[in-house]
Formats: structure tokens, sequence, C-alpha cells
């Protein structure tokens, strides 16, 4: 019987190289239709619902009210900086408010030429009063103020200014809360001179910048002073020898996790009740800080360290000291320099933080600008701020590119 023909398949030569590979993608309903990721896409979008009721996010409000920060923002890129020195003259008319007098113009000079006018005098309180200067410096700044028997100035206006002859007049209506007695209406008629000079908010501004930049080198240096000898206690391969050594590992490393967690502003608080508002409660708010912080970074360069240089120096029957000064300290100095510079820079941006919360230094002057509404105050300090961190920032990685 003859066999039926076998149809052999091609056989494959070198020449025809191998065969293609069919690579199938997984398209996105691949993803979804596995009940593990589908269960995960339901929690992650209830989260996200969760916490946009929560946040009470509302971007309509952001937006319709975005316009309400225009005088914040113009204050904040016009900084309080330089300022025109000028020559004030002031001149103070007396105003009697109350009595049954006729009312009769009362007149005082004013230094550098002039005359302040008040009228009428006495007056009653709800009554009008006119407010006159003449042949006063023109185009000049003025301000006029109330002034009581006790010294206490109440502004009249602000921001006034003197016309082309030097002339301004003002009538307005007595409130009725001024009390009755004698007063003096005083004029400050102010005229630039054309020299400018630092202002006093900057001038304040640098004053407590610099005293940020020491209160951070003072607390980087306590902290360094107490994280260097600890890191050694908290690095695993030189404790982990014996179980002594352990539980001081583990000790230590249990100290540097508190320190770290607790925020630097929580302590600043803490150290302003125990040592009163000031730079120096700012300056143990950061030492506490900085050594959980700088204790962890020593120690973790120091359990990376090759272990050839210990196990030589210890077969040659050197103590544990010996080891740590000649096999441990070369391999990690260039690493504590390091990280010495960079918890610096930190401890400066902390620092202008602190001073929030009556841990002195420039923050302590920013808070009150703000609650005051003084933006173009506010701005002077966060332009300064703003300056120093990035130059000292600049200026620690050149140090640390010499010093490595």
């Amino acid at each position: 019987m003859a066999q039926p023909d076998v149809v052999q398949p091609p056989s494959k030569t070198v020449a025809d190289g191998p065969e293609p590979i069919t690579i199938r993608r997984a398209g996105p309903g691949a993803f979804i239709t596995s009940w593990r990721n589908f269960i995960f896409i339901i929690i992650a979008l209830a989260a996200l619902a969760y916490g946009w009721r929560v946040t009470q996010v509302d971007f309509v409000s952001l937006v319709v009210n975005l316009p309400k920060s225009q005088r914040i923002f113009t204050g904040l890129l016009q900084p309080d900086v330089v300022t025109q020195v000028t020559e004030v003259a002031s001149g103070q008319a007396p105003l009697q408010v109350g009595g049954v007098a006729a009312g009769q113009p009362s007149t005082a000079p004013l230094p550098g030429g002039g005359t302040l006018t008040v009228s009428p005098s006495p007056v009653q309180p709800g009554k009008d009063l006119t407010i006159g200067v003449t042949g006063a410096r023109p185009n000049s700044d003025l301000t006029l103020n109330l002034v009581d028997a006790q010294g206490t100035a109440r502004p009249i206006r602000r921001g006034e200014k003197t016309d082309e002859a030097g002339g301004y007049s003002l009538t307005f209506a007595l409130p009725p809360s001024v009390g009755l007695g004698a007063y003096q209406v005083k004029a400050d008629v102010s005229t630039p001179t054309g020299a400018w000079r630092f202002s006093e908010t900057f001038l304040m501004a640098l004053d407590k910048m610099i005293e940020t930049i020491f209160l951070a080198l003072m607390g980087t240096f306590f902290a360094l002073l107490v994280s260097i000898p600890l890191s050694f206690l908290g690095a695993r391969n030189l404790m982990y020898g014996s179980p002594s050594g352990r539980a001081i590992y583990y000790l230590v490393r249990t100290i540097f996790n508190v320190l770290r967690s607790i925020e630097t502003l929580i302590l600043a608080v803490v150290m302003a009740v125990v040592v009163g508002l000031g730079p120096f409660a700012g300056v143990m708010a950061i030492v506490i800080h900085s050594i959980g912080a700088m204790g962890k970074l020593y120690s973790e360069s120091i359990e990376s360290i090759d272990p050839g240089p210990i196990e030589a120096i210890t077969a040659t029957g050197a103590n544990r000291l010996q080891v740590v000064l000649f096999a441990v300290l070369p391999q990690v100095v260039p690493q504590f320099l390091s990280f010495t510079m960079y918890r610096w820079d930190i401890n400066v941006r902390l620092s202008t933080v602190i001073g929030l919360v009556g841990g002195g230094g420039i923050g302590f002057i920013l808070i009150q600008y703000i609650n005051l509404l003084q933006w173009n105050q506010a701005g002077t300090a966060l332009w300064l701020i703003g300056i120093i961190v990035i130059t000292m920032d600049y200026a620690s990685a050149i140090i640390r590119e010499k010093l490595i």
C-alpha cells in the first residue's frame, strides 16, 4: 500500500533570518478589565471626591476674587527700598472746640514761608471747619493732624498736596466725637530735596536679615556639637558588635527620628514660652530640629564607608576610639562638611519662617507688615529674603565644591 506523501515545512537557512516576533500591546481596556485595577480606580476617585469636599475647592471663587488681590501684588512688586530726602516745615494753629465766643480765624506761621489758617475758632462739634495754607512751597506733600492737650494726634488728612501757588484749602464737618477743649491744628509741609537714601524699612529689614543669617549659623553650630558624637553611636556598622551596642544604636536613632519629626514652627512656639520672644528662641528651635536631621545624615554617611580600613586597623589591635579616628573620620569628613553647609542653607530659610511666631529675625517684622496691610514694606522683606537665600545657595554650592 502506498504511503501518503507528507509535506514537510521548508527548512530555514541562516539567510532566511529569525522568525518575526509578534508583540501584543495591552490597551487601556485590559487595565480596566482587571478587577484589582478597577477597585483601585474606584478607591482613588472616591478619595479625590472626598478630598475635594473636605478642602472646599472652589476655583470659581478664586477667579472671581482674584482682582481683590491687585493691591497686594502691586505692593509686593513695589518694595519700599529707597526714599527721597525731604524737608518738613511744621506749624500749629490753636483751635478751641466749644464755647460761646464769636468764631474768629486762628493763624500760625510756617517755617520757610507760608501761613496756616483755621476758621472759625471756637467751633462747635459737628459744624464746618476750614483749614487753609497760603504761601507754602508749591507742589509739596501736606499732612494735617488735630492734636489734643495731651499731645495725642488725630489725622485729619494725609497725602494732600499744595497747589502751584503753595496754597491749600479744606472745609469739613468737625466730627461730634471730638470733645470740648483746647486743640492745635498741625500742618506738616514736606518738600523733596532731590537726594535719595535707603528707606527706614529697608534698613530695618537688612538688620533683621543679618540677624536671621547668624541665627541660623548659631543654631547649626550648636547642633553640630551634639549631632556629630551621637552620629557615631547611631551607625549600624559601628554599634552592632554587641547587644549593648545595638541597644544604644536603636536609642540614638529613635532620638534622631523624634527630634526630626517635630516641626520647627512648633519648637519655636515652645521655646518662645520657655526663654521668651526673640532670636534665642529661634536658635534653640533650630538646634533641636537640626540635631535630628544632621545626626541622621551623619550616621548614614558613616554606615556607607568602605569597611576595608576598619578591618585593617582592627587587625593591628587598635581599640574602638583609634578605629574611629584613623579609619572612619578620614572617610566621612568631606560628607560631614557638605551636609553641614547644606544644613546651614536650610536653616537660613527656616529662620525666616520661625520669626513669624516670635523666633526673631526678619520673619518677626514681616508678619507685622502683613498684619498692618503694609504690602510695600512686606515686599521689601520678601525680596530681601529671596535675594539672600539665592545668594547663600550659590555660595554654599561653591564652598562645598571646594571642600570636597
